[in-house]
């Protein structure tokens, strides 16, 4: 027997559920884009290290006072920074590579984001950028 005081509640829990699935499917997505953004910018922190090191290693060798000292120049931060982030491809291009101090080489690379589920909302993608610096072994 039904209450005459309710209305017919038949078909509610149909709404329900299809909202919470709505949600769940969009806070997935949303999950999905983040890990994406987050895997992103640690493969370019991660590639920005290893062309700061690999610029390092492009210094040259004097004996000064009878011991060894490594100098680096900007252009050859430059071209072993470019060297690398060319071999590992993947997108990203060199932004700057130098050296601030004759000692130190500091790379910055960039690279551009583009989100795996919701590209509607961001076509373009999402410009990213890592800075990482390295000092030479011999300083």
């Amino acid at each position: 027997m039904r209450d005459a005081s309710g209305g017919d509640d038949e078909g509610s829990v149909l709404l329900l559920t299809l909202g919470y699935a709505v949600l769940a499917i969009a806070v997935i997505l949303v999950c999905v884009d983040a890990t994406s953004l987050y895997l992103t910018q640690k493969r370019l922190d991660a590639m920005a290290d290893a062309a700061a090191l690999a610029g390092a290693d492009g210094f040259t060798l004097t004996v000064v006072d009878g011991g060894p000292v490594a100098t680096l120049t900007d252009g050859a931060v430059h071209s072993q920074a470019e060297a690398l982030v060319t071999q590992l491809g993947g997108g990203a291009t060199l932004v700057s590579a130098g050296t601030p101090d004759g000692v130190s080489a500091r790379v910055t690379v960039a690279d551009v984001w583009h989100p795996p589920m919701v590209s509607l909302f961001v076509p373009e993608g999402v410009g990213l950028q890592a800075t990482a610096t390295s000092r030479t072994a011999l300083h």
